[in-house]
């Protein structure tokens, strides 16, 4: 008997294929899976973190095997002029958004860095990961059909979906073999995806700035750091009475893909609370740029944390948040404040701060 990959291939994908309905309401929850453990990996800074990102990654390749099964199944109303639909065009742009995310994702994991003007490879996978949510529930809308019983045999799918999970899961640690034994640049990805840049001073890493947050450069002479809050002792310092002195090597993870580790230098924010001397009820400390962009840490996160005026050795350039910036370990980039102007210590954390930080380059 002669040996057939193909029709070993087929046997093998109809047995963990789910029945049509299944196949379609599967894809909205992995959709909706992939862009919610992407938001929340934009978040995660440290190793512990890397469960969030190998579930992204895993859900993504068991989409690629159900959105095959969609498009063998469908793939003659596309085809086929005298089958379009009004529906037909909102198929395709669906079709486009979920090869595209796709594309653009499986291309960033073996290290292709392309920038399409001033987006990565990976903003570009995240643009249309997000337009991919409404153009599949809209999608869905136009053949609305709930599974039925029949559609689900309990140990028939639980063994079908173990099996695309599974299989997404070794495809992504081959993946991962593959970078390394064929030295891609994929091969020193962090666990968060992001490439090194292994540059010096502020000419060693992209300028990059959170949706539109961009001011024009700061009057270093016009400028002042206030401290205030829930302290005994509020505290303004012009740039030149800054004592710049406390050193740090830190980690620089950026969400639009790259990361960079660099000496700093600045102001230790535990010296800063220290002269102002925090009150009993303080709890956060909240970072705020010129432009009203701010984010916030846990006190004692803070203490650890600088607001740095260099960088290896070169003062910081206006892109990289002259006079001043927030260099917090362990968190990503854009928590990373630049063009600070003002510490509030408080009571309370500010939740708040995730409309302003969507918001702030818009004002």
């Amino acid at each position: 008997m002669s040996f057939r990959p193909g029709a070993l291939v087929r046997t093998a994908a109809a047995a963990v294929k789910p029945p049509p309905r299944l196949v379609d309401w599967s894809l909205l929850v992995l959709v909706v899976l992939e862009a919610v453990s992407g938001a929340v990996s934009f978040t995660v800074g440290t190793p512990a973190g890397w469960p969030v990102f190998w579930l992204h990654r895993i859900v993504g390749l068991t989409f690629v095997a159900l959105l095959g099964f969609k498009l063998a199944r469908v793939r003659h109303r596309l085809t086929d002029p005298g089958q379009w639909r009004p529906s037909t065009l909102l198929s395709v742009l669906t079709a486009v958004g979920a090869v595209g995310a796709l594309a653009t994702g499986i291309a960033w994991a073996f290290g292709l860095d392309v920038r399409l003007s001033y987006w990565t490879l990976l903003s570009v996978h995240v643009g249309f990961g997000l337009a991919l949510v409404p153009l599949v529930v809209w999608h869905l809308t136009t053949r609305f059909r709930l599974p039925s019983r029949r559609d689900f045999d309990r140990r028939r799918t639980t063994l079908q979906y173990t099996a695309l999970l599974l299989g997404g899961a070794v495809t992504y640690r081959l993946q991962e073999v593959a970078n390394h034994r064929l030295e891609t640049r994929g091969a020193d990805r962090r666990f968060t995806g992001s490439q090194p840049r292994r540059g010096t001073g502020n000419e060693g890493f992209p300028v990059t700035s959170w949706v539109a947050d961009d001011p024009d450069p700061v009057d270093r002479s016009d400028w002042t750091l206030t401290v205030r809050g829930e302290i005994s002792t509020p505290l303004e310092y012009a740039y030149g009475d800054l004592a710049s002195d406390s050193e740090a090597e830190a980690l620089l993870d950026c969400t639009s893909g790259w990361y960079t580790s660099r000496r700093w230098r600045g102001v230790r924010i535990g010296d800063l609370l220290d002269a102002a001397e925090v009150g009993d009820d303080a709890k956060f400390v909240r970072f705020v740029s010129v432009t009203g962009y701010r984010w916030s840490l846990p006190i004692d996160e803070a203490r650890r944390a600088l607001l740095a005026t260099h960088v290896d050795d070169e003062r910081l350039s206006h892109g990289h948040g002259a006079p001043l910036r927030l260099v917090a370990p362990g968190r990503r980039g854009f928590q990373w404040v630049k063009w600070v102007e003002r510490v509030d210590v408080r009571s309370r954390d500010d939740p708040a701060q995730w409309l302003v930080t969507l918001i702030s380059g818009f004002d």
